[in-house]
């Protein structure tokens, strides 16, 4: 392929490779330095011994592409917090009570049921000065305000680690904050938190106080609290006040990256600079000083709308493009592209791990690639039809690339995703430099105007319009297992029909057809799988909740009327592709195979006679003496699930220890698996 031509693409594909080997393998800082610098020492020296010698070129090339492995191995490492030596977990005391914690708050995020959630800097651990990010869990209460970016508090409360998921295949909330860098969270309320005088702010303080007083400019427009949280999230980039419901409407009608301010919206916002600063060009290095000040203003932007990791990447790709644009130099998109990654994952290797990053990066890939070969299949004969056609081609090639990471991580597919954008896709450059206009005239104070009622009503007419698709749930496909195997095989057959379709001879072809049927092969092996039989007693607080998997079908028993629509079972039947059967009451007894599990619930009632009992189930807090349930059933193990008094469970493990009997509670070790 021409792609790999490109030495920029192979070094980030090299870089790529090592920050996943980094993931992999258990390499110290020092040990990844020492094999990139000899690699690198290796390179130079062959570089002299070679580059005479064309025939033995090749060596050098390995040799490279293994400096670049070494080198993502290395940053990928030595960007890990945990590894710096004044990070606050290597000062952490066994004595929590005597712990003083200073803080910053960094960021907000969007609040859960329970409190209002932070990205924080730990700054001190009693007198040590130290590194590191924290997740604040801010009890909520009506009267709480929140706690201002910038805003430096001391605490007594301990740092906790975030733990990971007590059932199987749930989303992994651990996982995901490990790859931003946080492994430890406090959990706080407003009496906890002592908050001290600060006179130093970060650039993001500046950028939170700046959002707020737009938004305190807009009051006079009277927005609703929809119409203003999504103003905040299509041009802010803050997402944290929209409703579940707004959110979930714009999801299922696949159009959630509208609300994501990311490369769409800053290469439109490119579009719109690039027009306004035109007439610098006229002055003598014009273009010089005009992609100076684009750039500068990108990156003000990016700073404003919350500097997430989309905002970022799209940033630094259009900064890029407008560079090579402006100044008249020969690009190609995917150098481009190249050199985006490359930047931003020299800064921040992680990035490579984020959902955001990966969706983006392979949505515009696609579309540069499928694009111009779709849109040739028609060309219409008006404008308006032509404008049209284009979006649809752009949203359809898109979906080559975003696909099968969506399956994976979503496992659903809005398939009225070609109406949502080609309705709201043409007029988006309009409706976002209308909100750029209103939210400057807001700032000089202009009173309520047609303008900014026009703008209302049509962030009200986008709720409505993606709220109606939302509810054809006939067109929203859910519950679609997809496993990391069919992803890369998957983007495997993608590469070979777009290799084919340029080269069209027998061996690509054949790679196609190949790939199909590895692909078919793979839904086979998934589906050969989940086959295997397991009894598993899931965690669920104030709830009992066990599941019965047989051959691709999953039995529920609960106290709960619909258990299979529950997300613990939902997840755990669409990750092990399995059908759910209608949740049935509780029964006392199980057989599974040989062997004989007892559900002993507030009844009691453990009553049998010439039966070998396995397993037993303790739920709902029975009152019972389990001593003489030991002697008299004598079990292989105890199980205390979610639906217990911790008082009941604590005195049930004192009395499993000095029987010298396994014990296991879910809550603790998480959902139970049985295997039969």
């Amino acid at each position: 392929m021409k792609l790999l031509h490109f030495s920029i693409i192979k070094f980030t594909i090299c870089l790529i490779i090592g920050i996943i080997l980094s993931k992999t393998l258990s390499i110290s800082v020092f040990y990844s330095f020492l094999i990139t610098v000899c690699f690198t020492a290796l390179t130079v020296f062959l570089y002299f011994i070679f580059k005479k010698k064309n025939n033995y070129l090749y060596i050098f090339g390995i040799t490279c592409y293994l400096t670049f492995i070494a080198f993502g191995l290395f940053i990928s490492n030595s960007n890990e917090d945990l590894n710096k030596t004044n990070h606050f977990s290597n000062y952490s005391s066994r004595d929590t009570a005597s712990t003083t914690i200073t803080f910053r708050v960094r960021e907000l995020l969007k609040p859960n049921a329970f409190s209002k959630r932070y990205y924080v800097d730990i700054l001190k651990l009693n007198n040590n000065t130290v590194i590191g990010k924290a997740l604040l869990n801010v009890k909520k209460d009506s009267l709480q305000i929140q706690l201002p970016i910038d805003a430096i508090y001391t605490t007594a409360l301990p740092l906790v680690d975030v733990k990971k998921p007590l059932n199987p295949d749930q989303f992994s909330y651990k996982d995901y904050l490990e790859k931003q860098q946080v492994h430890y969270q406090l959990y706080a309320d407003q009496t906890n938190l002592l908050q001290l005088q600060n006179k130093t702010h970060t650039l993001f303080g500046y950028a939170a106080k700046l959002r707020n007083h737009i938004n305190s400019k807009l009051n006079p427009y009277q927005y609703t609290n929809d119409q203003l949280s999504i103003i905040n999230a299509l041009i802010l980039g803050q997402r944290q006040n929209i409703t579940k419901e707004v959110y979930d409407n714009y999801t299922n009608a696949g159009a959630i990256h509208i609300l994501a301010v990311s490369g769409l919206h800053v290469g439109i916002i490119l579009l719109i600079l690039n027009l306004v600063f035109k007439p610098i060009e006229r002055l003598k290095n014009g273009k010089f000083y005009k992609t100076l000040i684009l750039v500068i203003l990108l990156w003000t932007y990016a700073l404003i709308a919350g500097g997430s990791a989309s905002i970022i990447r799209a940033t630094t790709m259009f900064s890029i493009v407008a560079i090579g644009i402006n100044l008249k130099r020969p690009t190609n998109i995917y150098n481009t592209l190249a050199v985006s990654v490359f930047i931003l994952l020299l800064i921040k290797p992680n990035f490579l791990f984020d959902v955001g990053f990966q969706l983006s990066y392979a949505a515009v890939i696609a579309i540069v690639s499928f694009q111009p070969i779709i849109e040739k299949l028609w060309t219409p004969k008006y404008k308006i039809v032509t404008l049209l056609w284009q979006t649809l081609t752009v949203t359809v090639s898109a979906q080559f690339g975003i696909i099968p990471i969506s399956l994976y991580y979503f496992h659903q597919f809005p398939s009225l995703f070609w109406l949502s954008n080609l309705i709201v896709i043409p007029f988006l450059s309009i409706i976002l430099g209308l909100g750029l206009l209103v939210i400057t005239l807001a700032l000089f104070g202009l009173p309520k105007t047609l303008l900014s009622d026009a703008f209302g009503m049509v962030i009200n007419w986008m709720n409505s319009f993606f709220g109606w698709i939302s509810s054809q749930e006939d067109f929203l496909i859910i519950d679609i297992p997809f496993t990391v195997a069919q992803v890369i095989v998957s983007y495997i057959f993608i590469f070979c029909l777009y290799a084919l379709y340029h080269n069209k001879n027998y061996r690509w072809l054949q790679l196609t057809l190949i790939s199909v049927l590895v692909l078919q092969l793979s839904y086979t092996i998934v589906q050969f799988n989940s086959k295997s039989n397991q009894f598993i007693v899931f965690h669920k607080s104030r709830n009992t909740l066990l599941g019965k998997k047989h051959n691709n079908q999953l039995a529920t028993f609960s106290t709960l009327k619909t258990a299979e629509t529950n997300a613990i079972i939902r997840s755990y039947a669409v990750k092990n592709a399995l059908q759910t059967m209608p949740s049935k009451p509780i029964i006392n007894l199980y057989k599974l195979n040989n062997k004989h599990l007892l559900v002993v619930d507030s009844l009691a009632v453990f009553n049998l006679k010439g039966i070998t009992v396995d397993y037993v189930v303790l739920t709902q807090s029975p009152k019972l003496n389990l001593t003489r349930l030991i002697d008299s059933l004598k079990p292989k193990v105890i199980i205390a699930d979610g639906n217990n008094y911790r008082s009941y469970v604590n005195r049930w493990e004192a009395t499993c220890l000095k029987q010298k009997l396994p014990f296991y509670h879910t809550g603790k070790t998480g959902a139970y698996i049985i295997n039969y």
